[in-house]
């Protein structure tokens, strides 16, 4: 995307999904609240881990099929 694309494609997504939680039977005040509170929690989650892509599993030390129900 060139220039303000990007922010032409970011509004269009962002109306479609409050149309889609209207028609679900969210009101446009309780629809606008969520949305601010979503963007804050994915502030908060930024300031935490700028790049989630980058980390280690190995280090932080997560098993992935380590559990004993895990094994056939």
């Amino acid at each position: 995307m060139d220039g303000d694309d990007w922010r032409t494609a970011l509004r269009l997504e962002i109306e479609k999904a409050v149309d889609d939680a209207v028609i679900a039977g969210g009101t446009q005040s309780d629809i606008f609240a969520e949305i601010l509170s979503e963007v804050d929690r994915l502030r908060a989650a930024l300031e935490r881990d700028p790049d989630p892509a980058e980390d280690d599993t190995d280090e932080i030390g997560e098993p992935s099929n380590d559990w004993p129900s895990a094994e056939p």
